[in-house]
């Protein structure tokens, strides 16, 4: 990013909420195969409406194996955001253990061209009764 498109930060304001839901189904534990998917809203608090470019996660397991996603939008739709509004997509990852995190970004652009970075906060992708 370079910085003469980098936006002000006070000119954007996006919140990000997760949850997260264990998919028994399509897990194998015996396989250190665990499955999780999770709904991301992304809402627009700001005053200009802004477009999702790209994403990049961080994937930890309870192992602490680290996987790096990197890609164009999310779920095939880099979508334009309104001021006031939200967007809302589900998707999943599998890890090898019970307990992991994910975190990460999206990289914004708004409608004078600036890109921005919107963090993801981490969340915990956990199977149910293994944390207290």
């Amino acid at each position: 990013m370079s910085s003469e498109n980098a936006a002000p930060s006070d000119e954007h304001t996006i919140e990000i909420e997760v949850s997260t839901a264990y998919v028994e189904d399509q897990s194998a534990p015996d396989d250190d195969r665990y499955v999780f998917a999770y709904h991301v809203t992304i809402r627009n608090a700001g005053p200009q409406t802004v477009q999702l470019l790209n994403r990049h996660w961080i994937i930890r397991d309870g192992r602490d194996q680290t996987q790096e996603v990197r890609g164009e939008g999310v779920i095939g739709q880099q979508p334009q955001i309104e001021p006031g509004e939200s967007f809302e997509y589900t998707s999943g990852t599998v890890i090898e253990t019970p307990v992991g995190t994910m975190e990460g970004s999206y990289e914004m652009r708004d409608q004078r061209g600036h890109t921005f970075a919107a963090p993801i906060p981490p969340f915990t992708l956990s199977v149910p009764r293994t944390l207290h």
